[in-house]
């Protein structure tokens, strides 16, 4: 009897244009939000792409897609380059606001469910650096009743058994998990360090399939659920002082109003 065949991996990458790690953020004038006037860069590919590497012909196809306003294609365009098979635009207004986590998590949910072959893994950023939400990962693997792996640092798929074993940054050290898929996964900046497009990849990113949709096409409500009040940046810290002796310690801390309890 011929042993049935290993179905091969599809694997979705949402990306967004942010503001580039590296870059300082500053609140706009208006208090609305932070200032996008900046250098963006995205949620990079490469670890899909290095999955593909390692699992040589178990992963069948490597789609980004992305929710921003016509110029979030160019981010589309970058990941083509770096090795992505297909891209998918979810285009929206350049005057809307940012979708929340909850929209993009349904979103997903929807373009998940469109595609033919499935979805087997889903890698994304833990967090965007502009609204620093943390949420849509979570809440994906939630609406879509799968295994999550949050603040990923190293992903190891084991394409036959259908698993994962991702190691997890969190307090005080590593957590190692076992994940069946499909899983999503969200990564830490720790998990690698994202390769250049050379330019005959990005010549060929140029011929590979890129589908638009839009919000209605899914069958998706943008229209945000919660208001920003004020955006304020924390207040500078102000540079600390010595004392020579414990009685002038307990001088200044009566001077702050701070009194000592006894035991």
């Amino acid at each position: 009897m011929r042993p049935s065949a290993v179905r091969l991996l599809n694997i979705l990458v949402p990306v967004k244009r942010a503001v580039d790690y590296a870059v300082k953020i500053r609140v706009n004038p208006e208090q609305t939000g932070i200032d996008l006037n900046v250098k963006h860069s995205m949620v990079p590919v490469e670890e899909a792409v290095r999955i593909r590497e390692r699992l040589k012909d178990a992963v069948k196809s490597i789609k980004v897609v992305t929710i921003g306003p016509p110029k979030s294609s160019e981010t589309l365009r970058t990941a083509l380059a770096m090795g992505a098979d297909a891209a998918i635009h979810v285009e929206i207004p350049e005057s809307a606001p940012s979708p929340e986590p909850l929209g993009v998590a349904k979103a997903l949910k929807a373009i998940i469910e469109r595609q033919p072959d499935g979805v087997d893994i889903v890698i994304m950023g833990k967090q965007a650096i502009d609204d620093d939400a943390g949420q849509t990962g979570q809440m994906l693997a939630g609406l879509m009743g799968w295994a999550q792996a949050t603040f990923a640092s190293k992903v190891d798929v084991d394409a036959a058994q259908k698993v994962a074993h991702v190691t997890r940054e969190i307090d005080g050290g590593l957590e190692e998990v076992r994940c069946r898929l499909p899983l999503v996964v969200t990564t830490d900046l720790r998990l690698n360090e994202p390769r250049y497009a050379s330019l005959p990849n990005i010549m060929k990113a140029k011929k590979k399939p890129f589908e638009k949709l839009t919000p209605v096409d899914l069958g998706v409500d943008f229209a945000p659920r919660l208001e920003t009040i004020r955006v304020t940046e924390p207040p500078k810290r102000v540079g600390g002082g010595k004392v020579e002796t414990v009685d002038q310690l307990l001088a200044k801390l009566k001077e702050a109003g701070i009194t000592a309890r006894r035991a």
